[in-house]
């Protein structure tokens, strides 16, 4: 979504990752959407924070993920914390050494009580949450441009509001 709002491209890197580089104003963001296992994600997010010098400055890298304790196409954004069962983010936490690197968090919702965590997130949605996640998709976008340009406490002021559409 970045990468076509900004006119880039992402492209296989040896980082095991699909990258590319835009500008957002007059910041440049290099994009990067890992080829692990979500559960080795870290692999990917150590290598290109080390090419890119972020390894003391983790506060500049920006996670987007699904999360389980938020409603569906809901979106938050913040800085460290917990990991509340996401194993990849365990995995980026444990390869950075530090939890303080930024997420955007969108809302997949709880699994129904018949399925697991990770078959909940796997599985191919329906038709309207698919409209519902494409509108999200959008929205954590917007939110990453937000933290380039305004910084993350602006985001987290108009995406975390209770009464953000949904």
């Amino acid at each position: 979504m970045l990468a076509q709002r900004h006119g880039g491209t992402l492209k296989r890197d040896r980082a095991r990752a699909l990258t590319g580089e835009i500008s957002i104003g007059s910041e440049r963001v290099a994009l990067a959407w890992p080829q692990t296992y979500y559960n080795d994600s870290g692999l990917a997010v150590a290598a290109l924070a080390k090419r890119h010098d972020l390894l003391d400055d983790i506060e500049h890298i920006v996670v987007v993920h699904d999360e389980l304790d938020l409603e569906p196409g809901r979106l938050k954004v913040k800085v460290g914390g917990g990991l509340a069962g996401n194993n990849g983010l365990r995995s980026i936490k444990a390869h950075l050494h530090s939890d303080g690197f930024v997420r955007v968090r969108i809302g997949v919702g709880k699994p129904p009580a018949r399925l697991e965590g990770a078959d909940h997130v796997l599985r191919r949605p329906g038709k309207a949450e698919r409209v519902e996640l494409d509108l999200a998709i959008e929205r954590a976008a917007d939110a990453v441009e937000m933290i380039v340009r305004e910084g993350v406490d602006a985001a987290m002021g108009v995406f975390n509001q209770i009464g953000q559409p949904d």
